[in-house]
């Protein structure tokens, strides 16, 4: 039994599997749904404003040189390929009051370890939520210690997640960066601090979680986090969203850590594994995909 079938198996007997293939950006994705409690109390409003009026322009050619979705190729394998990605993600949404998930328009995108994939996951799935038409998306580089949502999408801000946190004067519409792609918007992670642990566990943070995910009711807001096993800021952040991806370098992440990683989301509404770097070619749709331009993390 491979590394994900056992993690799986670990995780819950009720499942979704998806496949998709891409090296270092998509590749074979298998999703599983296990549904629990999440322990994350009802909150007040917190006073989020409304959006400025600031806007940076992405870097589109650097990202499609680093193997990103390409805005210019609607039907690139790898655009195909989190059309297939995002969909269970988006349906999970869409019945959020059927199915009584917490939270569900908040995605955590985390990994084991470092190197598994998940920021290229966490860009590519916010550029084609995006581009739906009834759909609005906001990236928040929550990997406090090691951010590089910036530095991918060629953008810059003065104040990010942390300098909300840190300070109440400093309010949601002086974070909030809007991009070129109309329907997308972005929250950098902001400076480093000593103390981003506690703030990420801060009432101020479970405020804005909860605040985010209850006003904005056509928003998907994306976190990329720190890996699971390397901080325990990921699974402080798990307990806020009602979704999380788990991204799995494929043949290199040990069976052992994916279990360990699965056990820490184990009161999560929704974690859905996504089998990353994998070389095998897939059918979808009848069409046969192989791996193709690499993305670079």
């Amino acid at each position: 039994m491979s590394i994900i079938e056992n993690a799986l198996k670990k995780a819950g007997s009720k499942g979704l599997v998806i496949q998709d293939n891409h090296e270092n950006s998509s590749a074979n994705l298998k999703s599983a749904v296990g549904v629990g409690d999440v322990g994350v109390n009802k909150l007040s409003d917190t006073s989020v404003g409304s959006s400025s009026e600031r806007q940076v322009v992405i870097d589109w050619r650097n990202l499609a040189e680093s193997g990103f979705i390409n805005n210019n190729n609607a039907k690139s394998q790898l655009a195909e390929e989190f059309r297939v990605i995002k969909r269970p993600l988006v349906n999970n949404i869409q019945g959020a009051e059927n199915n009584g998930i917490n939270r569900s328009n908040l995605i955590l995108i985390c990994s084991s370890l470092p190197g598994e994939g998940k920021t290229f996951v966490s860009i590519n799935l916010a550029l084609s939520i995006a581009n739906e038409r009834d759909k609005s998306v906001l990236l928040i580089d929550a990997d406090v210690e090691k951010p590089s949502i910036s530095k991918q999408l060629g953008v810059e801000s003065p104040l990010g997640l942390i300098e909300y946190l840190e300070d109440d004067k400093v309010n949601f519409s002086d974070i909030l960066l809007k991009t070129d792609l109309p329907n997308l918007s972005i929250i950098t992670a902001g400076k480093r601090h000593k103390y981003s642990t506690e703030l990420l566990s801060s009432q101020r943070m479970y405020l804005f979680a909860e605040e985010v995910s209850r006003r904005y009711k056509d928003r998907i807001v994306i976190f990329d986090s720190p890996p699971l096993l390397v901080a325990t800021q990921a699974q402080i952040l798990a307990e806020l969203v009602g979704q999380v991806v788990l991204v799995i370098a494929a043949e290199v992440t040990p069976q052992s850590v994916v279990n360990e990683s699965v056990a820490k989301l184990s009161n999560c509404d929704v974690v859905m594994t996504l089998l990353n770097k994998t070389r095998k070619e897939i059918d979808i749709y009848g069409h046969n995909y192989g791996y193709g331009k690499y993305g670079h993390l």
